[in-house]
């Protein structure tokens, strides 16, 4: 049996039990993705990242406690938070994905960024049972590569939302991000993926791909402050750059313990 290190850090946490929590777990070379699997289940989280150096990048993989994912956005905001202060990186890390090409993580006083890819997104009909599920009617919809995006007129909106989760769960994407003008910042949002195993995530860093490019536009604005109203909720500093965008946030370190596998 070998052991590793693994850390917990919440991310995009103004402070202790905020934001959302996510494990790292670094090895040396790939385990099979069945003991990855076991791991992001037995941890509980949202998300497990999984770290392997290869030459001066990491590679990484995601993964909820019930199926691998593409892209997560608060895993590697924890990832790198765990490089630069347990690793002594202390330059950009690249973050070398399956499918979503290279990810890039700088430290700003006391933000980490993350540079992710923008996502794509067009004009979607509202599902009927996507509605009753939600019990109020969006103004908009739109799909993006991985997720469902559905506007609505007002935060008080987005708070009110209670899913019913069943019917959530028949939508075919990652998730459902619901969004809206903010009351304090620019805009708002939930995360809903009883899909992937997580009814409401905390804070969906990679759903403010889609959410980044569609409130630049609607706002006039490249720079922007984003709340998602989860019961832990996090704050994320966002900045549109042309196909790509910087998603910033502060992390807090809870754990630090060894795994035997």
């Amino acid at each position: 049996m070998n052991k590793y290190p693994l850390y917990q850090i919440d991310a995009f946490a103004e402070k202790p039990f905020t934001g959302n929590p996510a494990a790292v777990v670094i090895f040396d070379e790939w385990p099979d993705i069945k003991t990855m699997q076991h791991i992001a289940m037995e941890n509980n989280l949202s998300e497990t990242a999984f770290l392997v150096k290869r030459n001066d990048v990491y590679c990484v993989r995601y993964f909820t406690p019930t199926v691998e994912v593409e892209l997560c956005g608060h895993a590697t905001l924890a990832s790198g938070y765990v490089l630069f202060n347990f690793y002594g990186l202390k330059e950009t890390i690249t973050l070398r994905t399956m499918t979503k090409g290279d990810l890039f993580i700088e430290k700003s006083g006391d933000q980490i960024i993350l540079d992710f890819p923008a996502d794509k997104f067009y004009p979607a009909e509202i599902p009927a049972h996507t509605i009753e599920a939600l019990k109020i009617k969006p103004t908009e919809a739109y799909w993006g590569m991985n997720d469902l995006l559905l506007v609505y007129e007002n935060e008080q909106q987005i708070i009110d939302i209670n899913p019913n989760f069943d019917l959530l769960n028949k939508v075919r994407s990652r998730g459902v991000c619901v969004t809206a003008p903010g009351d304090q910042v620019d805009f708002v949002s939930r995360f809903f993926a009883p899909q992937s195993g997580i009814n409401e995530d905390p804070v969906t860093g990679s759903a403010h791909t889609t959410l980044i490019p569609y409130w630049s536009d609607r706002l006039w604005k490249f720079k922007m402050v984003a709340r998602q109203l989860s019961k832990r909720g996090g704050t994320l500093y966002c900045e549109m750059k042309d196909e790509r965008v910087n998603i910033g946030g502060k992390a807090i370190h809870y754990l630090t313990g060894e795994i035997s596998v």
